[in-house]
């Protein structure tokens, strides 16, 4: 990927490889989410980072802390082809909402899909390689040339990412993690003042929407992810894993 100035840092980017985000989360620690945001597309990487987003329940929030600095940044939407149509609506209502100029809408590659899913069954028999072709990989093409991009993955989301920091990792790229921090009544109380309007499938039971087949409703007193992959020992889609990570075989 690109790398920062060193005379920015004071530091070698070409040696610092794997480092890299271990200095910028010391560098740039304590920020607020919106000092994070504005740091990292002013100062860290101008024009070289996008923000991805599932236009799920708590998806508002840092695209209204994106949209608030620029309009303008890009914003990558991998559409699995398996989603709910409430966040295919959801998707054009918000962008309208927030003036996003940028939006770019990814999808499985029609061949690949044919040959690896051709009657749309395979989350019943591999979820993992479902997962990775409707998903990782178009997200993985869309990010070509970009150095980094924006998440909205918080720590009180899943065990897995209980230690997630201001800035990771991934491959060749850093994810940016502006809400790493932010609990449920702070995200309430953010999109409360900036009147935001929430994900249709949230007041019918659905806290953390995904694709329809793998996507249940929650009960009471359970984790707010539990309908994801409901029955599976798997809690991630895959994309956080490494974009450059091929771990389905396929």
């Amino acid at each position: 990927m690109g790398r920062l100035e060193p005379v920015a840092f004071g530091f070698d980017h070409e040696s610092a490889g794997l480092q890299e985000a271990a200095i910028l989360n010391a560098r740039f620690i304590g920020l607020s989410a919106q000092e994070l945001v504005a740091r990292s597309l002013e100062e860290i990487f101008p024009g070289k980072i996008a923000l991805v987003s599932s236009f799920g329940a708590e998806s508002a929030v840092l695209l209204h802390l994106v949209a608030s600095i620029d309009r303008h940044v890009p914003v990558v939407f991998v559409d699995t082809l398996r989603l709910f149509p409430e966040t295919l609506a959801y998707r054009d209502a918000l962008a309208d909402r927030l003036g996003l100029t940028d939006m770019r809408t990814v999808k499985p590659e029609p061949e690949k899909l044919a040959s690896v899913d051709p009657y749309k069954a395979l989350w019943m028999t591999d979820a993992d390689a479902c997962c990775h072709v409707r998903k990782t990989e178009p997200l993985a093409r869309a990010m070509e040339g970009f150095d980094a991009w924006f998440t909205g993955r918080k720590r009180f989301q899943a065990a897995t990412r209980a230690a997630i920091q201001s800035f990771e990792q991934d491959g060749a790229r850093i994810k940016v993690n502006p809400l790493a921090s932010w609990g449920v009544d702070k995200l309430k109380a953010y999109m409360a003042e900036h009147d935001l309007p929430p994900h249709p499938l949230v007041a019918q039971g659905y806290p953390s929407i995904g694709c329809q087949p793998c996507t249940s409703k929650v009960k009471p007193g359970e984790d707010a992810r539990a309908g994801r992959w409901r029955g599976l020992e798997k809690t991630e889609c895959g994309i956080h894993l490494g974009l450059e990570n091929d771990g389905s075989g396929i």
